[in-house]
């Protein structure tokens, strides 16, 4: 009998942060095995692409993308890479583009997660809040500066969207369990959310899993890229191109 090849580890995150070659099998069959329980029970609906779409980049600055920066950085080049797809796609069929990162502040008052996360940064080091260069941001592009993990809280994000007549949201970037979850958690309830699964990432392998399950069962479609683009492509065949 051949031995069982290994399923192959996430293309991102961080090494000391991967689950164990001798786990992934058995937790990747337990996921799917919970998908279709859940499924069975009526969760997991297909919202569909609306017709008037905007894309949010979620924390694709230097702070995340930066392998170097131990603290919350991690190897997730696959993600910007299939970021900047999306973005091509997007830009071709005139189709608003946000993004966000952090909005560092030394003046602001203490928070009591301040004591969860080490984010005590040197002098000059405010530039790893800036974003990964490989995003080529255009200046008609809003960057949106945020203090929570969603890109909705204490923003006008959402009175953006509806100014532009958005009605589907399709989010990318980093991190599945924390921001990228909560910005879909937050659009849910007003627009279509479409993830598409290789453009969001993060640091910790199981993290991304079960958060990403968790996305695709109550909050969102979450599609391959190719889909995602395919649908954007089409899109700009019947929409002006923006000059």
């Amino acid at each position: 009998m051949a031995a069982e090849s290994k399923p192959n580890p996430l293309p991102f995150g961080s090494e000391d942060l991967r689950l164990p070659d001798e786990l992934r099998t058995a937790l990747r069959a337990h996921l799917a095995a919970l998908r279709d329980r859940y499924v069975e029970r009526g969760w997991a609906g297909r919202v569909g692409f609306g017709r008037h779409p905007a894309l949010i980049v979620i924390d694709l600055a230097l702070w995340w993308t930066d392998r170097q920066n131990l603290r919350q950085g991690s190897d997730v080049d696959s993600v910007v890479d299939a970021a900047c797809r999306l973005l091509q796609a997007a830009r071709a069929a005139a189709v608003p583009v946000f993004f966000t990162t952090w909005d560092y502040d030394r003046s602001m008052p203490p928070s009591p997660h301040d004591l969860k996360v080490n984010m005590k940064l040197k002098p000059g080091e405010e530039a790893l809040f800036n974003l990964d260069s490989r995003l080529e941001r255009r200046e008609n592009e809003r960057l949106i500066a945020k203090r929570y993990a969603s890109a909705f809280k204490g923003t006008n994000l959402h009175e953006n969207l509806t100014a532009l007549g958005v009605d589907t949201l399709i989010v990318a970037g980093v991190s599945t369990s924390h921001c990228v979850y909560a910005t879909c958690r937050d659009a849910t309830d007003s627009f279509r959310v479409i993830v598409p699964r290789e453009a969001v990432g993060e640091r910790c392998e199981i993290m991304h899993e079960v958060n990403l399950l968790d996305i695709e069962l109550d909050l969102a479609d979450v599609l391959p890229l190719d889909d995602v683009v395919s649908y954007l492509e089409r899109l700009g065949q019947i929409k002006p191109i923006a000059k």
